[in-house]
């Protein structure tokens, strides 16, 4: 009876485990040969297979159904083609619309603008050697040109010296050729207290020194008063420590700020 019994056993051992297995080792031997294969195209072809290969494994396709594997072709006629090809519906692509290139070239017109400023403003740094009291420095908002207080004010006074007064018009000149950006003239102070008849703290000194330098940049006929504006930020933005003398000289400032219009366009993703 054991022996009739274990006969019957065998008889029906399960070897269904055998159709997954052999799909996989299919699916393996698919694999190494596609990637060898791939390591003899460019690039795009390779993205091409890797796009096949995950729709095969993700959309649960069978080796025995038809593969989305894209075929590889070598034939040298079909190269002309290749940056025709178009990645698959689903996929995802950085593309500009029509608003963001227009506002994309209105943003390099203004980088131009801004660089061609900046390069004036350097060259007459350089020829009047003012090179310790005068810098530029552009940003993607603004360009902005610093002076050294002692350059423009005696101490504890908002009058313009008279070589300042040339430095403002010739910066005013520079401005007119560019009519279309707005200014702002902002004033600066060290954290040492100033308490005088004229000045009661350093709020007043710093506006009254920012407005009185607008006021000679605005004696240019060609420049419009529209775009500019003056104001005073006393000792609260230093650019340095306040806790030595050569710190403090640098707190000190006036900034004239040429401020852009134009924001760099966000590229968005859509789908193609």
């Amino acid at each position: 009876m054991s022996k009739k019994h274990k006969q019957h056993h065998e008889e029906h051992i399960d070897e269904t485990w055998l159709i997954p297995y052999a799909d996989l080792m299919t699916l393996l031997l698919a694999l190494f040969i596609i990637l060898f294969a791939s390591s003899q195209v460019d690039s795009k072809k390779y993205e091409q297979i890797m796009q096949g290969l995950n729709s095969a494994f993700n959309g649960g396709v069978s080796v025995m159904e038809p593969s989305s594997v894209i075929p590889i072709n070598d034939n040298p006629m079909d190269q002309t083609k290749k940056e025709d090809y178009k990645q698959p519906s689903q996929d995802n692509a950085t593309v500009l619309t029509e608003q963001q290139k227009e506002q994309l070239e209105k943003y390099e017109k203004e980088m131009q603008d801004m660089k061609a400023l900046q390069e004036k403003v350097d060259g007459y740094i350089q020829e009047n050697g003012l090179t310790t009291q005068l810098e530029t420095k552009l940003t993607e908002d603004l360009l902005m040109i610093t002076i050294r207080d002692n350059a423009l004010f005696s101490s504890g006074s908002a009058n313009v010296k008279p070589d300042a007064q040339k430095l403002a018009v010739a910066i005013s000149n520079m401005l007119s050729q560019y009519p279309q950006y707005q200014v702002e003239v902002a004033g600066h102070t060290d954290t040492v207290p100033i308490r005088s008849r004229e000045f009661e703290s350093n709020w007043d000194l710093s506006s009254k020194r920012a407005l009185n330098f607008m006021k000679y940049l605005l004696q240019n006929d060609q420049v419009g008063p529209a775009r500019f504006k003056s104001i005073g930020y006393g000792e609260y933005r230093p650019i340095d420590t306040n806790d030595t003398e050569d710190g403090r000289s640098k707190n000190r400032r006036v900034e004239v700020s040429i401020l852009r219009t134009v924001k760099q366009p966000e590229l968005k993703s859509v789908t193609q």
